[in-house]
């Protein structure tokens, strides 16, 4: 198929064939400006095919010895129209048939049938697939983890309180430029999955020994809570999380989950947890400096544990899940 840039277009072609049966085929390359090379191929199809030797080819292999068998992709079709079968189960199938073939081959034949989604089956658009849940059955059985990265802000407050095109952002914008400390705060946040308790620190970076270093002192904040033992850890697949470091603070006694990569949904708790900061602390006032930030997020983190209530525990602030109550906290906030 000719493109936009091509200088041989099928009359083209028929138009170089006829000057090539007089005169040289250099000479009229490049007279057409393209290469002799080029010119003899379309001359040469011409002398072996004739007019139909001028028409495109597809690049299609005359032969793909590797290819999958016909008989293989019709057993892939069948299976997955009458028993709706994933692509490992198919595989399996097909291992047991003493035909070898790999998933993603199984996969990659699905989508080229159109069936590589559920919903693609039924003609109304109906999946039996229901969405699981992770379900955390007492304190400490799973904890979530995530880092929030946000804007840090400078002395004096950033433009969301100056506005962007007041002196100070600008003061701000130039003080960035001549190296002053900017960038971002990462808040790195741990939830329990039973109680919904979390815990949140602004720190610098989300590095391996940061994120390992939290988790410690998460551990121990959650122990003073009374969950002295975290079965499993869940995060995302982030670099911090991981690194050796973190892997060694995780230890032996705990699961290390990783959610499958680009899905935040499987890691929801936490991630509903960030929105929440945000919308409730975050964004809903402004702040002058980060140190002011950082001490609100301390402030509000003993709200949203001990007064705020929460819908997944029955209404309830997080604390009242726990088996063991804590005394030493303060009885409101500002």
């Amino acid at each position: 198929m000719t493109h936009a840039n091509a200088p041989l277009s099928l009359e083209g072609r028929r138009r170089l064939v006829e000057r090539c049966k007089n005169r040289p085929i250099a000479h009229v390359a490049a007279e057409m400006g393209i290469s002799r090379a080029c010119a003899s191929k379309w001359v040469n199809r011409w002398r072996r095919h004739g007019d139909a030797g001028l028409q495109d080819r597809t690049s299609t292999p005359h032969r793909s010895p590797h290819a999958t068998p016909t008989w293989v992709i019709e057993h892939i079709e069948t299976w997955r129209r009458e028993h709706k079968w994933s692509a490992q189960r198919i595989t399996d199938e097909l291992a047991d048939l003493g035909y070898r073939i790999n998933r993603r081959t199984v996969t990659r034949h699905l989508n080229r049938l159109s069936l590589g989604r559920r919903r693609f089956l039924d003609p109304d658009g109906d999946s039996n697939r229901k969405p699981g849940k992770i379900t955390a059955r007492w304190p400490g059985h799973i904890v979530h983890l995530d880092v929030k990265k946000v804007g840090r802000i400078p002395d004096g407050g950033g433009w969301r309180i100056h506005g962007r095109d007041s002196d100070q952002a600008k003061a701000a914008g130039r003080a960035k430029s001549a190296g002053a400390r900017g960038g971002y705060t990462y808040l790195h946040s741990a939830i329990d999955g039973f109680s919904r308790l979390s815990y949140t620190e602004p720190l610098p970076d989300e590095k391996g020994a940061t994120a390992a270093a939290f988790l410690a002192r998460a551990k121990i904040w959650f122990a003073a809570h009374g969950i002295t033992h975290i079965h499993r850890v869940v995060t995302d697949n982030g670099a911090c999380y991981r690194s050796g470091d973190f892997a060694r603070i995780v230890g032996r006694q705990s699961r290390h989950q990783k959610t499958k990569p680009y899905t935040p949904r499987h890691n929801g708790k936490v991630e509903r947890y960030q929105r929440i900061l945000a919308e409730e602390l975050l964004y809903a006032r402004d702040f002058i400096s980060e140190d002011a930030r950082s001490a609100a997020i301390a402030v509000w983190n003993i709200h949203y544990n001990y007064h705020r209530p929460h819908s997944g525990a029955g209404g309830q602030p997080p604390a009242s899940r726990l088996r063991e109550g804590v005394t030493n906290v303060r009885p409101s906030y500002n």
